[in-house]
């Protein structure tokens, strides 16, 4: 009785909030999405005058920060067996749907038009760049907020920061990280457009999950960034899905 009462929880969140929905235009989005793009074309334009040892530097550096954002938010989790269990099964369902390779070969595709040689960093800048920006407790929080009350000053103060990230980030890997404003725009546009669909999303019990789980991947982009292992982050996306869905299911089940 407890998993059928578990379940309806599942579907009537998102329904009864659907009730006052009120649409926004994502105006903190737009600047978000600008801030990317200015922050790149600076890194671009001083990763010109940079040495190969220097860039690698910066890699490395940004490696190192990431992982230490990952660490603290995957730590904000309020039960580990949702964290694990939310990127376990992500993982699955991203292997089985081949995402890294679906968004690889997208990102290949849209590198081909533009005319950019195929042997640089473009899609692996896109593609970090992207997750980096998007996954995180600000763009949740932020985004949603928006859409609800109108305020984006979370998504502001996060516009400055992923402008000083694009800098060193664009030094590094180039042009790749200035298309990486286009999924920023719409990921965060999205979440301000739905804010008021979305807002059981900030329930501390289901944002917590989400954040540490999104935080494993934050570390999995470190990993990568620092060279120690090639791990397909666009698989692990799926577990944001299961972090919600699982938090709720507990919850419900009186377990958190």
């Amino acid at each position: 009785m407890s998993i059928l009462w578990a379940i309806t929880t599942l579907v009537a969140a998102p329904l009864g909030a659907a009730a006052g929905f009120v649409l926004r235009f994502p105006l903190s989005a737009t600047v978000n999405a600008v801030a990317v793009v200015i922050g790149s074309l600076l890194g671009m334009f001083v990763g010109k005058f940079l040495k190969e040892d220097t860039r690698t530097a910066i890699f490395i550096a940004n490696g190192l920060a990431t992982l230490s954002i990952g660490i603290g938010m995957a730590l904000k989790t309020g039960n580990a067996v949702i964290m694990v269990m939310a990127i376990v099964s992500g993982v699955v369902v991203g292997e089985l749907l081949r995402l890294e390779d679906r968004i690889n070969a997208a990102a290949e595709r849209f590198q081909k038009r533009l005319h950019v040689a195929s042997g640089s960093r473009w899609a692996e800048g896109l593609v970090t760049a992207s997750l980096i920006y998007c996954i995180g407790p600000m763009t949740i929080i932020g985004s949603i907020q928006e859409g609800m009350t109108g305020n984006g000053t979370l998504i502001y103060t996060k516009s400055i920061l992923d402008l000083v990230i694009s800098i060193s980030l664009a030094a590094a890997l180039g042009s790749g990280v200035v298309f990486s404003a286009i999924p920023v725009f719409i990921i965060q546009g999205s979440l301000t457009v739905l804010g008021s669909v979305l807002g059981f999303l900030m329930q501390p019990y289901i944002l917590g999950e989400l954040t540490a789980t999104g935080g494993l991947m934050v570390i999995a982009i470190s990993i990568n960034l620092l060279g120690l292992k090639k791990i397909k982050l666009a698989n692990l996306l799926p577990g944001l899905i299961f972090a919600v869905l699982y938090a709720l299911l507990f919850h419900a089940l009186k377990l958190v």
